[in-house]
């Protein structure tokens, strides 16, 4: 009786240990969750939920571009039977100093893209894979999270995918309620690579906390909304009068010049722009038309 119940016992053991793994990875996991296994101190974060745009029929609107002409991404289409267009659903990528972190939530063909892998000259081990990029210090790796989430990197080191198994050090990121959204570091903002008419907003939040772009839809236009974390509400108050008279600026200066801002173009964007603190926080607001839309979509 003794060695049965011993057996008993541990059969339920395992079945339970099984019961949790299988939990454990089919667990919904969400984007606050997934944003902590990515690096984010010095890093451009972006989120795309491209279930979100393609029910809007946004996708379907975007000309294609030079990924999709691409000899490279057509041969991994056809090897692997997987197209961002129709099988990812979001993505959260952050571009830091020491590589590409992506989350990649979609339909995959795991058996496939392991197939591909070995005709790149790559190889698996258990369920991490490993390739060569296009250059040098581009080493791809990836692996399963779950079935439907995948954890890719491309980095100089060939397993830095492994780092999004756990948590990351750095500083919790904000996840707005939006369908696409950035998290600027202070590194980009003070950049030079930057559009001319862009560069006075992005130098005057460079010094803020912590700047959170998201782009929603807004009745029959989009909405690019502005959230800056200042130190203090007095840098919040400042921060929010400068920005206004830097899109002012800009509306005098295309006045001197007899031009007119284009709906259709940047210059139409930034001098619609209209600005508010509250505490520390500043709020901006950019109306963005669907003609800009088209001229974005149409140069991709």
């Amino acid at each position: 009786m003794r060695a049965w119940l011993l057996i008993v016992l541990i059969a339920t053991i395992c079945a339970g240990a099984v019961w949790g793994v299988a939990w454990y990875r089919s667990r919904d996991l969400t984007t606050p969750a997934l944003l902590r296994r990515l690096p984010s101190s010095d890093a451009l974060v972006v989120y795309i939920d491209f279930a979100a745009l393609r029910r809007a029929g946004i996708l379907s609107r975007i000309e294609p571009s030079k990924l999709t002409e691409d000899a490279e991404y057509a041969d991994f289409v056809r090897k692997t039977d997987f197209d961002y267009k129709q099988d990812l659903d979001t993505a959260i990528a952050a571009f830091a100093p020491n590589g590409k972190f992506l989350l990649l939530r979609g339909q995959f063909d795991w058996k496939s893209l392991r197939s591909y892998v070995a005709s790149e000259n790559g190889s698996c081990y258990n369920s991490l894979c490993r390739m060569q990029g296009s250059t040098q210090d581009r080493r791809i790796s990836f692996f399963p999270l779950q079935t439907n989430l995948m954890a890719l990197a491309v980095s100089q080191d060939e397993s830095a995918a492994v780092r999004m198994q756990d948590t990351a050090p750095g500083p919790v990121l904000e996840a707005p309620d939006a369908p696409v959204w950035l998290s600027l570091p202070a590194a980009l903002l003070r950049s030079s690579d930057l559009p001319s008419g862009a560069r006075p907003f992005a130098q005057a939040v460079a010094q803020a906390e912590a700047v959170t772009l998201s782009f929603a839809p807004d009745h029959d236009r989009i909405a690019a909304k502005l959230n800056v974390r200042c130190h203090t509400p007095q840098d919040a108050a400042a921060l929010a009068a400068q920005l206004s008279r830097a899109t002012a600026l800009l509306r005098e200066m295309l006045a001197r010049d007899r031009q007119t801002a284009d709906p259709a173009g940047l210059s139409g964007v930034l001098t619609a722009g209209s600005f508010r603190s509250d505490g520390a926080r500043v709020f901006g607001y950019w109306p963005i038309e669907k003609s800009f839309l088209d001229n974005i979509f149409s140069a991709s």
